[in-house]
């Protein structure tokens, strides 16, 4: 779990809204259970390619007990008998059809092991059902803990959501729970009591009554989707029906919030979506799920960016619960749950990392995203001095990094330090026209896929024409950032870097007498003439560095 109480909060939010970090290997050895859930490269899971969900799930909100089935569309790319799928063992399988018949299965820990009756050839397309039943995992504190919730609001109205990023979606639905294959496209059918409205992902297909004073409420999504970005959410809604328009036509805009906040939700949610979407395009590109529309729905957790579904709980005020995370004011000018969450419709929807020992790439962005958003409104300085500003919660306690194949996640400074790196790098190329190429090649390059730390690196690498493997080694695979280390003596300035990784170099501009110099250090000692009686220097602020003076 974090170790910081700051991390929780940035999961809420960011993802903040995030998790629950494990501990590193070093503290806390991986178990087999780790590997069956984390292991991207089992044949047991890459022999099959998911295409297509349809999740039924039936809600019993005084007995806290839930009940439905998955149907599995899948194409086989190899040959094979056994499959593995994920599915939480406190909820129970009844069974697993396949061409009409019941085919057995085993579990082990929270993993599903079906074996077919005859073998499976590759490309063949086939599908099966789970159905299944049980009490979900309950969260004491979503998001940090993942879960169900099960609250009420307005003197006892029900009012139900599920929270499951780090915890995983097999939590409350089996599913190939791993963000390596994102299904193409999804059907999720929620069963709720009449009076209740159930909300999830994509757009309202109908609704349909049913017996025993339930109503099935039918969801579309059209774009592949990772697990975790599956959302139910159940309360007596009302809905705000708005509109965005871009260059890629007229975007539907929802709000379900509670009843009784209708006013608040029109007169504050209105205009800090389209001040989102006006400036995240510009850095961005267009949103990227204009088929499945964008939509917000109040959760009583602070929120989540689940999918053209986000999840919302800020009181409909500024801020992050009404404070600002980086101590400049900035963060008070526009609701910290509306940007950040959505900010991960681009950063972790659109592009989702592949082993969330790279969720970097979600968090990262999707933190460096307030500083956009903030620079865009309120200008570069204003941008600028809140991502600095951020710095003061920087721990340096591990890689950002985690342990790959495991379910294990790095740092928690995926976040202030994360983005704090791609201000330096955007710093160095020193040009935002080629800055903004790159976010926006990223949204078009890995639209819609999976990836590594390896290909994003690469392409920011190919687009900017730099070098800047040592950076991302030193940065995301260690956990102390560089320092620069100087002394000035008879007028000349001797500097190197001190780094983990061998041979680091980064070019850096330091102040001389109010004057910038840009330098380029390496691990090895340089020195440069200075102007007599000159005796410190002072680095740009834009670069997340230490400074050291040499003992010797």
């Amino acid at each position: 779990m974090y170790k910081h109480l700051f991390y929780l909060i940035m999961k809420s939010i960011f993802l903040f809204m995030l998790f629950i970090i494990t501990n590193s290997s070093l503290a806390q050895p991986f178990t087999k259970a780790d590997s069956l859930r984390g292991s991207l490269t089992s044949p047991l899971r890459t022999c099959y390619d998911i295409n297509f969900y349809h999740l039924t799930v039936k809600v019993d909100i005084d007995k806290k007990f839930i009940s439905g089935n998955n149907q599995f569309n899948f194409t086989a790319t190899t040959n094979f008998k056994t499959i593995q799928i994920d599915l939480f063992a406190n909820l129970q399988i009844k069974k697993i059809i396949y061409n009409l018949s019941e085919i057995p299965f085993k579990r082990e820990f929270n993993a599903v092991f079906i074996t077919f009756p005859d073998s499976i050839k590759a490309k063949n397309k086939h599908q099966f059902t789970v159905y299944y039943s049980g009490y979900p995992k309950t969260a004491k504190n979503a998001p940090w803990d993942g879960g169900f919730v099960f609250a009420t609001h307005n003197n006892g109205q029900p009012w139900v959501a599920t929270a499951c990023q780090g915890l995983g979606a097999s939590s409350w639905w089996p599913n190939k729970d791993q963000q390596a294959d994102e299904v193409d496209s999804m059907r999720i059918s929620l069963i709720v009591p009449n009076a209740l409205m159930g909300i999830s992902n994509g757009k309202l297909e109908n609704s349909t009554a049913l017996p025993n004073n339930y109503t099935q409420y039918n969801w579309f999504v059209a774009n592949p989707i990772n697990n975790y970005g599956v959302a139910l959410n159940i309360a007596n809604y009302s809905k705000i029906s708005e509109s965005y328009k871009s260059k890629n036509g007229a975007l539907s805009v929802d709000l379900y919030v509670l009843p009784e906040n209708v006013d608040e939700a029109r007169n504050h949610l209105t205009k800090n979506v389209k001040q989102m979407l006006t400036a995240f395009e510009y850095w961005f590109g267009p949103y990227p799920f204009y088929t499945d529309g964008y939509k917000i729905v109040e959760t009583p957790f602070l929120g989540m960016e689940h999918q053209s579904c986000i999840s919302y709980g800020n009181n409909y005020q500024n801020g992050y619960a009404g404070k600002d995370l980086s101590g400049t004011s900035w963060g008070l000018k526009w609701d910290f749950m509306v940007v950040h969450e959505s900010g991960h419709e681009w950063f972790g929807n659109n592009i989702t990392a592949k082993d969330i020992a790279d969720m970097w790439i979600h968090e990262s962005f999707t933190n460096y995203s307030e500083a956009l958003f903030t620079e865009y409104w309120y200008g570069k300085a204003a941008g600028k001095a809140y991502v600095i500003g951020l710095r003061k919660n920087v721990v340096n306690d591990k890689p950002i990094i985690g342990s790959y194949g495991v379910n294990n996640q790095g740092s928690g400074d995926m976040y202030y330090k994360g983005e704090n790196m791609l201000h330096t790098l955007r710093t160095i190329i020193n040009n935002d026209k080629i800055w903004r190429t790159i976010l926006k090649g990223l949204n078009t390059q890995f639209a819609k896929q999976t990836v590594t730390t390896q290909q994003i690196e690469n392409y920011i690498n190919t687009v900017s024409k730099e070098n800047f493997t040592p950076i991302f080694d030193q940065y995301l695979r260690h956990k102390n950032i560089p320092v620069f280390v100087y002394k000035i003596k008879n007028n000349t300035l001797f500097y190197h870097w001190k780094a983990d990784v061998d041979n680091f170099n980064m070019p850096i501009e330091i102040l001389i007498n109010e004057r910038l110099e840009k330098i380029y250090p390496t691990t090895q000692i340089k020195t440069l003439q200075l102007k007599k009686g000159i005796a410190k220097i002072k680095i740009k602020e834009d670069y997340y560095v230490g400074i050291q003076e040499m003992k010797n």
